[in-house]
C-alpha cells in the first residue's frame, strides 16, 4: 500500500474544510453585523435605466448681410492762393507849359521852286551769258576696245581719263590724255579706238551745234 499518496489526499480534504467553515463564518458575521440586510437589499431595488437623448444643436438662424466697406474719398487738392499782381499805374505828371509871347511870322512870299533835274538813265543790263552743252560720249554704245596683247600678257590693268574735242558733225578732232591709267599701251588703245566711235553728242550754244570738248574715263579690267 501507498502510504505517501493516502496522506496527500487527507491534506487536501482537510484544507477544503477548513476554508467552508471559514466561509460559513464570514456569512454568519454579516448577518449578524447586518451586512448581510444591506447587501439583499441593494440587491433587491430595481435599477433603473435613463435613455439621454442627443441633444441636437438649434438650426442656425439668418444673418444680416455684413455691411459694405465704407468709401474712402480722395482728400481734395491743396488750395494754392493765386499770386498777387501787382499791377503799377503810372503816375500822371503835370506838365505846366511856361507860356510865352510869340510874336506871329511875317508872311513871305512864297515862290514855287524849280522842277528837279531828270534822274540819268540807268545803264543797259549786260547779256545774259550764252547757254552752252558740252559734247557727249554714250561709251556703253561703242564697241568695247580690244585689249592690247602686252597688256593682256603683263596683267595690266588701270583708268585712263581722256578729253576728245567733237566738232559740230560729232566727229573728234582732236583727243588727248588728261590723266594716265600708268600704261602707256592702255592710254593709247584707249585714244585710237574711243576716238573711231560715231556716238559722240554735239555740244550747243544757245540750242546751236558748237565745237565742244568732251571728257571720258575708261578703266582697263582684265576678266
Amino acid at each position: 500500500m501507498d502510504f505517501s499518496h493516502e496522506q496527500e489526499s487527507s491534506s487536501k480534504r482537510l484544507t477544503g474544510i477548513t476554508v467552508v467553515i471559514a466561509i460559513h463564518a464570514l456569512v454568519g458575521f454579516m448577518v449578524v453585523s447586518g451586512m448581510g440586510k444591506t447587501l439583499v437589499e441593494k440587491i433587491r431595488n430595481p435599477v433603473e435605466t435613463k435613455i439621454i437623448e442627443e441633444v441636437k444643436p438649434p438650426p442656425p438662424q439668418d444673418l444680416p448681410p455684413p455691411p459694405p466697406p465704407p468709401e474712402i474719398k480722395s482728400p481734395p487738392p491743396p488750395f494754392i492762393p493765386p499770386p498777387e499782381v501787382v499791377v503799377q499805374t503810372p503816375v500822371q505828371q503835370n506838365v505846366v507849359s511856361n507860356a510865352t509871347n510869340v510874336a506871329p511870322p511875317k508872311a513871305t512870299d512864297v515862290r514855287p521852286q524849280p522842277p528837279a533835274p531828270p534822274a540819268p538813265e540807268g545803264k543797259p543790263q549786260p547779256p545774259a551769258p550764252p547757254a552752252r552743252t558740252a559734247a557727249i560720249l554714250n561709251v556703253s554704245a561703242c564697241p568695247k576696245p580690244e585689249y592690247p596683247r602686252n597688256s593682256a600678257r603683263n596683267e595690266e590693268e588701270g583708268e585712263v581719263t581722256i578729253a576728245f574735242l567733237v566738232g559740230i558733225d560729232g566727229r573728234v578732232k582732236e583727243a588727248k590724255v588728261e590723266k594716265s591709267s600708268g600704261h602707256r599701251d592702255l592710254d593709247k588703245a584707249a585714244v585710237s579706238q574711243l576716238s573711231s566711235c560715231d556716238k559722240f553728242k554735239v555740244g550747243t550754244e544757245n540750242g546751236k551745234p558748237v565745237e565742244s570738248w568732251a571728257r571720258v574715263a575708261y578703266t582697263w579690267r582684265l576678266e
